[in-house]
């Protein structure tokens, strides 16, 4: 009897992919990743030690794709609130991958925001334009932009998950306004704190 073929970690990792991608990720068994790999399941744990490890390895390979993904992005300067449309969008078009980058555990507890400034230096750069187009502190264009995040993957995972209807217009004339209104409240902040330093 000829011997089953071995894979390498980053080969199961690619196939798991596919897996979710194609089936989603309650579909990403031992299983089935055996089935696609032409074994059992058996060997796969000579490589992995569960199935939570190969759903990380295969989320790494997925964070490379949504680099892909946001290439479209002028990452030099980039507007926060096209970087929320970018995260919808994402949701909606590939949802099984935005579900498995920003809807799961992550191995070491990493956030989303974590996860989006894998993709390159794209919060700090957000948070400077904020800065520079609202004259805001550093504090505060920081709570501008996670605010813009919360708001933006709150509703991606919406879309994902099917409970509200994607409308490309609607959504960033939401983001529009939503944005004026922490800028304005940041804005509002400071003018409190200046007026209270006078008294």
């Amino acid at each position: 009897m000829p011997p089953k073929a071995k894979f390498t970690r980053e080969q199961v990792a690619v196939v798991a992919l596919d897996i979710v991608r194609e089936e989603g990720i309650d579909a990403l068994t031992a299983r089935n990743l055996g089935a696609r790999l032409g074994m059992s399941s058996r060997p796969i744990f000579t490589a992995f030690r569960s199935m939570d490890e190969v759903k990380y390895a295969a989320r790494e390979l997925a964070i490379s794709e949504l680099k892909e993904y946001a290439s479209v992005l002028d990452l030099t300067d980039p507007d926060i609130r096209t970087v929320c449309m970018l995260i919808i969008s994402y949701a909606v078009h590939r949802l099984e991958l935005f579900k498995l980058l920003f809807m799961q555990d992550s191995p070491n507890g990493e956030s989303p925001n974590e996860t989006l400034a894998r993709i390159g230096e794209l919060s700090e750069r957000c948070i400077d334009r904020i800065q520079r187009e609202q004259a805001l502190s550093y504090g505060q264009a920081t709570v501008v932009f996670e605010q813009m995040c919360v708001y933006a993957f709150g509703t991606g995972a919406l879309c994902a998950m099917k409970l509200c209807e994607y409308n490309e217009d609607d959504v960033r004339a939401d983001f529009d306004t939503v944005y004026r209104g922490l800028v304005l409240a940041a804005q509002s902040h400071t003018d409190t704190q200046a007026t209270q330093g006078k008294e």
